[in-house]
Parts: C-alpha cells; sequence; structure tokens
C-alpha cells in the first residue's frame, strides 16, 4: 500500500498544476477521482494523440485516478459532486474564486457539507487581492513573478522558460501543503482551507537568491544572484559535444586549472574569494569555456570523476529514453494502455523503503469510471442510465 492509501481525493482542476499534483498523491496511494465537465479538460485535446481526448499531456498528468464527468451547472451535477465530497479527505482546484463562488463550490459552502474537508485551491493570485479573478497561465506567471525577467538578466531578452515551471512547482507546492494539512487533520481532526497563489510561490521560488543584497535592510547590493545571471551560466563545448562542467569549490577550481596546465590563473586577483569571484563570473566562465574545448566529452567525464569536479554531459531529450542513466533507474517504462496501446509511463522520482509509489491505473478516459464511482455513492443502474440520458454525467 502506498502511504496515502485510504485517502480520497477529489481533482476538480484542470490543465497541469492541478493534475500533477493530484497525480502525486495518486502515486502515493491516494484513490484520487478527477471531476471534468461533459466537454473535458482541455489537457485532453492537447497533441499528439492516437484518439481525441487522450492526449499526451493527459496521459501524463493523469494516471492513478478514475475519470467522472459531471455538469456542474446542473443542479443534479451539482449534487452528485457534494455526495462526493462528502466522502473526501481533499478537494483540490484551480477555479478562479469568482467561478467558484457561483457554481456555489467554494470553501465555506463545502465546509458545511463535509467539515473535516481540507479544500486547496491554487490560482495565478491570492484571493484576497485585486487580481484574485484575474486569468493566469503559466507564461502570465513567469512575467508576474520575475521569472522573465530573470531571463532577461540572463540573456538580455525577457523570455518565458522553455518549460511550464510556474504550474509544476506550484503543482508541488500543492502536493507538501496538501499533506501538511492531513497531518494536521490526523491530529486534530480539522480541515481547512489551503491557498497555493501561483505567483506568490514563483515569488518565494525566485527570491530564495535573487533577493540578494536587498535582503538587509539598508540594501547591502543588488537584486540578483550573479552566478546564475552570468551570460556564461551555461553549459560549455567540448571537443565532440556539450557538457556541464562546473568547478564549484575552492579545491575544485585549483585542480580544474592545474589539469589544465594553467596555474597563473589560481594567482588572479579576480578569482581569489568568493567575493571577487561573485564579481568576475563572466570571465571565470570564459576561461571554463575555453579549456573545455581542449578534451572529448568523454575525457572529462574520466578527468572530472577522477577530480571530483561536478560533471555531465548534456542530455539530449531525443536521446533521453536510451540514456544509461534513466534506462539504469527505470524512470520510463513501457505499458500497454486499454485503448491507447503503447506508451511510456514517467515513474515516480521518489523512493520510499516501506510505502512505494506505485501506478495502479492507466490514465483514464473522459467519463470512464461514472458508473463505479457514482453506485459507491448509492446511485442505482436505472438512475446511472438516467443521468446520462439527460446529459448530467457524460462518457466518450
Amino acid at each position: 500500500m502506498g502511504a496515502l492509501d485510504g485517502i480520497r481525493v477529489i481533482d476538480l482542476a484542470t490543465v497541469v498544476m492541478g493534475p500533477y499534483a493530484t497525480q502525486i498523491l495518486g502515486d502515493m496511494g491516494a484513490d484520487v477521482i478527477k471531476v471534468e465537465p461533459p466537454t473535458g479538460d482541455s489537457s485532453r485535446l492537447t497533441a499528439p494523440y492516437r484518439n481525441e481526448g487522450m492526449g499526451s499531456l493527459a496521459l501524463n498528468v493523469n494516471r492513478n485516478k478514475r475519470a467522472v464527468s459531471l455538469d456542474l451547472k446542473n443542479p443534479r451535477g451539482k449534487q452528485i459532486f457534494l455526495d462526493l465530497v462528502k466522502t473526501a479527505d481533499v478537494v483540490v482546484t484551480n477555479m478562479r474564486p469568482g467561478a467558484l463562488r457561483r457554481l456555489g463550490l467554494d470553501y465555506e459552502q463545502l465546509a458545511e457539507v463535509n467539515p473535516g474537508l481540507i479544500y486547496c485551491n491554487a490560482q495565478g493570485f491570492r484571493s484576497d487581492s485585486s487580481l484574485a479573478d484575474r486569468a493566469a497561465y503559466d507564461e502570465i506567471v513567469q512575467a508576474a513573478s520575475g521569472t522573465a525577467d530573470l531571463m532577461r538578466r540572463a540573456t538580455g531578452t525577457p523570455t518565458y522558460m522553455p518549460t511550464i515551471l510556474g504550474d509544476k512547482v506550484s503543482g508541488l507546492t500543492i502536493v507538501y501543503s496538501v499533506l501538511a494539512a492531513l497531518v494536521h487533520k490526523q491530529r486534530t481532526g480539522e480541515g481547512q482551507r489551503v491557498e497555493v497563489p501561483m505567483t506568490d510561490t514563483m515569488l518565494a521560488f525566485n527570491l530564495v537568491e535573487h533577493l540578494a543584497g536587498r535582503t538587509f535592510e539598508p540594501a547591502a547590493g543588488l537584486m540578483g544572484f550573479s552566478r546564475s545571471l552570468s551570460p556564461g551560466h551555461r553549459a560549455v563545448r567540448t571537443e565532440d559535444g556539450w557538457a556541464c562542467i562546473l568547478p564549484y569549490s575552492k579545491r575544485n577550481i585549483e585542480d580544474f586549472f592545474t589539469e589544465v596546465e594553467h596555474p597563473e590563473v589560481l594567482a588572479d586577483p579576480r578569482f581569489q574569494d568568493s567575493a571577487s569571484l561573485a564579481a568576475n563570473f563572466d570571465a571565470f566562465y570564459d576561461l571554463i569555456e575555453k579549456y573545455a574545448a581542449q578534451r572529448t566529452t568523454a575525457e572529462w567525464a574520466q578527468t572530472c570523476a577522477r577530480l571530483s569536479i561536478p560533471f555531465a554531459p548534456v542530455l539530449d531529450l531525443d536521446d533521453v529514453t536510451e540514456d544509461p542513466y534513466v534506462t539504469e533507474v527505470g524512470l520510463l517504462e513501457t505499458a500497454e494502455h486499454p485503448t491507447e496501446g503503447t506508451y511510456r509511463v514517467i515513474g515516480s522520482p521518489v523512493r520510499f523503503s516501506a510505502t512505494p509509489a506505485s501506478v495502479r491505473r492507466h490514465a483514464p478516459r473522459l467519463g470512464q469510471d461514472n458508473d463505479e464511482v457514482l453506485g459507491e455513492l448509492g446511485y442505482s443502474a436505472e438512475e446511472l442510465r438516467e443521468l446520462a440520458e439527460a446529459g448530467v454525467t457524460a462518457r466518450r
């Protein structure tokens, strides 16, 4: 059994942030019930896909869930949802506060149905702020949290990270916040509301190192962590490819420049202590890049292993399925989906010695588990047929 065996989570979330979080809870053993409108979560239509409604993104964030499709604007659909809430420990949603209030699905109303409920809502901005009901996608959050400005400082252009960083960091924040609330409930029996504003989450994430000199009042320096923001903070060309060669400690730096037969660098006043190095990272990285080109990636791998200098070849995403490390740890496994055929499952990166995470269910099709879940709530076969015919529930 997983660590969360016996915990029921209602996933009233769309796209990536919420579904990513609830999938992780499912991997840990929770019974996750994904509730979608009759049209389905928009992530289902994200290409590529073999069958409409089962895009790659949906497969990657919906495993270990049962899928129920309900029209929550229909009074009967809402009642079914409330019946589900009565059985739940957790509800996770990324609907905006105004929409939740209009549907009668905000914390106050659901807590009347289930006082012990842990209700986690995650949206772009805090619900008590002037921006509470502003739409927010990952790019909006990257802009509003300073992430795009970090890219400007490093590259000259305020670009977005080529990964949905805000969604996934916020998803992980949902997970640890829900787990903390579950511990509190176990101790006291008390449910609570948990709010994860994406912009706040990413600001806090970015400012850990980038608050820098502005940590102090009065300021002891500028904003920004100079090592990360240096234009030279990048992978370097070797003789035959790309690698990250990262002499980090004083001993690493001494060993690197001794190895490349340029010990005079060690006497350069620009690199004598952490403060002078921080002011001259551009020049330091230029030297690393210059000497990296003199050996092959394989030679650097051996050299850095011998000298304990942090090193990694640059992994080409096209080669990830054959990468020696990925295959060694079994992070990607091939499975047979009952409708989508052979596909790759991204395994859980976390290892538990007593309660291992597991993949117990393939990502479900829209409304796939209506009869099973509603049957558990006491709805008869005749009622289930009637609800489907009336469009209260839907299945594809």
